[in-house]
C-alpha cells in the first residue's frame, strides 16, 4: 500500500485560496442576494483579480453548485452511525433517534440561516437547472427519510401499512416548514425547540404500530 503525498505549500495555498473564494461568495450572496452579486464584489472582498477568480470558478453560479453541494453533505453527515436510517430496532430507540436528529438539524439551522435562505429561497430563481437541482436535493431527502420508515416497518414498530415513500416525503415538507418558520424570525433562538418536539411525536407516536 502506498502512502498519500504531502501536498505542496503550493497545492495547500491553491487549495486555501479556493476555500476562500467559495467563502467570500457566500457571504456576498448572502449580503447582497444572488442577483445583485457580481464577480467584482467576490474580488474585491478577498482583494484578488478577475483572472485569478475564473482560473478556479467558471462563474458565480458554478459557486452556487458548490455551495448547495457542500449543504448536502453536511445535512448527510448528521444521518451517520447511530443516526443511520437502519441503526434502530425498537420504537423507543427510533424516538431517541428521531431526538438526534431533530436536535442536529435544528443546530445546523441556527448556524446556517444564511445558506438556507439561499438555498431555499434564491436558488430556484436563478433558472430552470437550478430549480431543478434543489428540486432533486428535496427529493432526496425524501426518499433517505422513507428507508427510515421502511426499517419501523421491517422491525414492527411502525404500522405495517404505512406508506413509507409517500410519507417520507411528507416528512421532508414538515422539516422544510420549520426551516421556513425560522428564516422568518431568524432571531427567535428557541423557534425550532418546540417545533422539533411536535415533529418527533409525530413521526413516533402518529405512526407506531399500535
Amino acid at each position: 500500500m502506498t502512502e498519500d503525498k504531502p501536498l505542496s505549500r503550493a497545492e495547500r495555498n491553491r487549495l486555501q485560496l479556493r476555500a476562500d473564494i467559495l467563502q467570500a461568495a457566500f457571504i456576498e450572496f448572502s449580503d447582497r442576494g444572488y442577483h445583485q452579486t457580481a464577480i467584482a464584489d467576490i474580488a474585491q472582498r478577498l482583494g484578488i483579480g478577475h483572472g485569478t477568480f475564473y482560473r478556479y470558478f467558471d462563474n458565480k453560479r458554478d459557486i452556487l453548485e458548490h455551495v448547495i453541494n457542500d449543504t448536502a453533505m453536511q445535512l448527510i453527515a448528521l444521518l451517520a452511525a447511530e443516526n443511520a436510517p437502519n441503526a434502530v430496532q425498537t420504537l423507543a430507540e427510533y424516538r431517541e433517534q428521531c431526538q438526534r436528529i431533530a436536535q442536529r438539524f435544528s443546530e445546523f439551522a441556527y448556524a446556517n440561516p444564511k445558506m438556507l435562505r439561499l438555498v431555499l429561497l434564491e436558488a430556484t430563481s436563478i433558472d430552470a437547472d437550478m430549480t431543478q437541482r434543489v428540486f432533486a436535493l428535496i427529493n432526496t431527502g425524501g426518499q433517505l427519510t422513507a428507508e427510515y420508515l421502511a426499517n419501523g416497518v421491517k422491525h414492527g414498530f411502525l404500522r405495517s401499512d404505512l406508506d413509507t415513500t409517500n410519507t417520507g416525503h411528507a416528512i421532508v415538507g414538515i422539516i422544510m416548514a420549520g426551516m421556513f418558520r425560522l428564516l422568518a424570525d431568524p432571531d427567535n433562538t428557541s423557534v425550532l425547540t418546540s417545533y422539533g418536539e411536535a415533529c418527533v411525536r409525530l413521526i413516533t407516536e402518529g405512526m407506531a404500530k399500535t
